[in-house]
């Protein structure tokens, strides 16, 4: 199958809201009964007192006792971007790489994607709908001595299948340290028969996108593979587009007119700011860190800002280990992610900054307008000035193109979420920008996803939420 013939496959399936396979309707009573059937608990504990984790004496990092799955460590940040040149804090060391794959099939049509109803133990309303497959290299190596993930042979290489996106991407740079999962669509033949388990259901893509109307509901995993998708620009087509919003975000796709920058310039800008900036970060026991102390129970920082580790209990009867304790990330507020976007040439551009974070592979990638780790943003807690942020949440409803609450990665993040909002700027909002600051297209947005490492978890998350 051709590029062609794929993004126009994807694009019938964004544009099909509803299907006669299941409902959207029936999806939402769906997750609501996976939510009644399962038994499940999550416990916060101590440090302390989790089971097959190691507190270090000396370091107080915080290692399994396997040696794989994750760590938390301390580092020392030494920077010539933002405000604040060197600090430290904790961060999760996860080198390995893993999985997060949709299985795709062609139903009466149009392309279904098999997706599940997942518990973590960070998730703020229990059940999200997950990727098919969401597992590190320990979870899908079965370390912890529990079932293989459902659905594996499909995405290692062992079941005959069509390829339609793969794809290495970052997680949250502020919080892991160079972390990187595999995102992966696949397809199997139309013909092909393949046995539903009863946490996984099939949906088009449009329905997936309606559902993110819903606070927390569509999981940070699932948005992040579905926002490498790129859609069929044939002006020729005869699309059922409706809507002031789908409208102006598909024709942005198709306008003929010039962007405002071209490539070349977009790709100058980003290599001479990798070039100016600099960041250094080195590793750095917890237990002699600046500003942050382990004080039996929890990590925390001296002030109480920006984020705690915590332990949990977990129990949930349907994974494939059904008990076990884990470190995790708890925030100390809710942060914000946020695109202002304006009509120059009339062509819709997303206004992009080039942000440097400590976890980044290669010092900087590409974020929304507004990026706020949490407590960063409040007036009198916030240390430095957040560009564009009173323009953001001063916004008219008018202005607002998308608005709902969306969770990060529920398996390591304790009850996260983000306020996830794209606002159309009113005409007399500056051309001019800050340096680390451009002007981009959808479609160029859409050619810079399809290389590893470009546009962060962050500005992922907002793409995926926009619908035709």
């Amino acid at each position: 199958m051709n590029k062609n013939m794929i993004e126009n496959m994807f694009l019938k399936s964004a544009l099909t809201k509803e299907s006669d396979l299941n409902t959207t309707d029936f999806i939402l009573k769906w997750v609501n009964e996976r939510k009644s059937n399962v038994k499940f608990s999550i416990e916060r504990i101590s440090l302390s007192y989790l089971n097959n984790w190691i507190v270090d004496i000396v370091s107080n990092n915080i290692t399994h006792k396997s040696g794989k799955f994750f760590s938390i460590e301390g580092v020392t940040v030494e920077t010539n971007y933002g405000y604040k040149s060197c600090w430290d804090q904790p961060i999760i060391n996860q080198p390995e790489m893993g999985f997060l794959g949709m299985l795709t099939k062609n139903i009466k049509g149009v392309l279904h994607f098999l997706i599940q109803a997942k518990i973590e133990p960070g998730n703020l309303n229990v059940v999200q709908l997950s990727p098919t497959l969401q597992a590190t290299k320990s979870n899908y190596s079965c370390v912890h001595n529990g079932k293989k993930p459902l659905y594996l042979e499909y995405f290692n290489g062992e079941k005959n299948v069509e390829i339609l996106i793969d794809q290495i991407q970052s997680e949250q740079g502020a919080r892991f340290l160079r972390k990187r999962n595999r995102n992966i669509i696949v397809k199997i033949k139309d013909a092909e028969y393949i046995r539903i388990s009863d946490n996984f259901i099939w949906v088009t893509l449009g329905q997936l996108k309606e559902l993110m109307k819903y606070d927390n509901l569509v999981n940070m995993d699932t948005r992040t593979v579905i926002s490498s998708i790129s859609f069929d620009n044939d002006k020729n087509l005869n699309l059922p587009i409706s809507g002031t919003f789908s409208r102006k975000t598909y024709y942005s796709l198709i306008q003929d007119k010039e962007p405002l920058h071209n490539l070349n310039h977009l790709i100058s800008w980003i290599t001479n700011l990798k070039f100016k900036y600099e960041l250094k970060v080195q590793k750095k026991n917890i237990k002699d860190m600046s500003d942050w102390s382990y004080n039996g129970e929890s990590i925390v920082h001296k002030d109480n800002k920006y984020f705690s580790v915590i332990g949990v209990n977990v129990s949930i009867d349907n994974r494939e280990v059904v008990n076990w304790d884990q470190p995790m990330i708890k925030p100390a507020q809710d942060g914000i992610i946020g695109f202002i976007i304006k009509k120059i040439n009339g062509v819709y551009h997303f206004l992009v900054q080039a942000k440097v974070e400590i976890g980044n592979l290669d010092i900087l990638e590409l974020a929304p307008t507004v990026q706020c780790l949490t407590g960063n943003y409040r007036t009198g807690l916030n240390e430095y000035n957040v560009p564009f942020i009173d323009y953001v949440l001063n916004a008219k409803e008018e202005q607002i193109w998308h608005k709902s609450y969306q969770s990060e990665e529920g398996g390591r993040f304790f009850q996260e979420q983000n306020l996830n909002i794209i606002i159309e700027a009113e005409q007399d909002f500056p051309e001019k920008l800050p340096d680390n600051y451009c002007w981009m297209t959808l479609n160029q947005l859409n050619m810079f996803i399809k290389f590893n490492n470009y546009l962060n978890i962050g500005l992922r998350s907002l793409l995926s939420l926009i619908k035709f």
